[in-house]
């Protein structure tokens, strides 16, 4: 069913989320384009102005490593100011009204956590780009560090003073390996639900894109919200393609 109206949406998403015991959402960039932060895939958006840096190239290349730091300073100031917006807040309703176990996301922005999901339950399918990790011991960094001695270094990537290997965001690249277990804990909350929320994501993103296949093969109710069509509109009990926080803004509660 696609929603003819907004009106009509939410109050058939009421419906499924009042008879739902067990929702999952799964989130990608269109439920953060009102917090400031821009997508990365859509038209216009970061992908589509550079270049992304795949991971092979990080490792190898001082050049594309001193590249990365580079874009992500750049972004500090975006990063830094976003807030969670009304499908955050919604969905972290939904968490302490005990209906949501986890939020399986696509996002690095950290504010599913920031608007009062616990950390652990959130599956950060595609890393988080708010802190930095060693690619060799998995030491953590905090970005204050990396930038201090980028600086310093006159904009050279600083490798690991613990094993050499060199730093990067907390974020998985094109070409690195996801992360086992968010993939893991992501299949048994999409195997588990009664109902999984897609938001914000064009579900074009293999493998994570496979987690509302996953909930409605399951025998989950699926829901999609994202102002575009996705190739998973089909398959779905619901599919509204209205503004997201418009969407979600009746949810949010106290």
């Amino acid at each position: 069913m696609i929603a003819k109206d907004l009106q009509s949406g939410v109050e058939r998403l009421g419906e499924l989320i009042a008879s739902a015991k067990t929702i999952v959402p799964f989130t990608g960039a269109g439920i953060s384009t009102e917090c400031g932060i821009p997508d990365f895939r859509s038209p216009g958006g970061i992908w589509t102005k550079q270049r992304p840096i795949p991971y092979d190239e990080f490792v190898s290349s001082q050049e594309a490593r001193n590249e990365s730091w580079k874009r992500r300073f750049a972004m500090e100031e975006t990063w830094a100011a976003a807030r969670p917006g009304r499908g955050h807040r919604a969905l972290a309703s939904l968490y302490r009204a005990g209906k949501v176990p986890g939020v399986i996301t696509q996002n690095i922005d950290n504010l599913h956590q920031s608007s009062g999901i616990d950390a652990t339950d959130v599956i950060e399918l595609h890393g988080n780009t708010t802190y930095a990790r060693c690619i060799g011991c998995a030491k953590r960094y905090e970005i204050d560090w990396v930038r201090e001695k980028f600086n310093n270094g006159g904009g050279l990537a600083p490798s690991c003073p613990a094993c050499d290997d060199p730093i990067k965001t907390a974020t998985i690249s094109f070409g690195e390996a996801m992360p086992e277990v968010p993939m893991q804990r992501a299949t048994e909350l999409a195997q588990d639900c009664d109902l999984m929320l897609a938001i914000g994501s064009s579900l074009v993103v293999w493998p994570a894109a496979g987690f509302p296949l996953l909930a409605k093969r399951s025998g989950a109710k699926l829901a999609i919200i994202n102002i575009q069509p996705t190739d998973q509109d089909d398959l779905a009990d619901l599919v509204i393609r209205f503004d997201i926080g418009e969407t979600l803004g009746p949810f949010v509660g106290n």
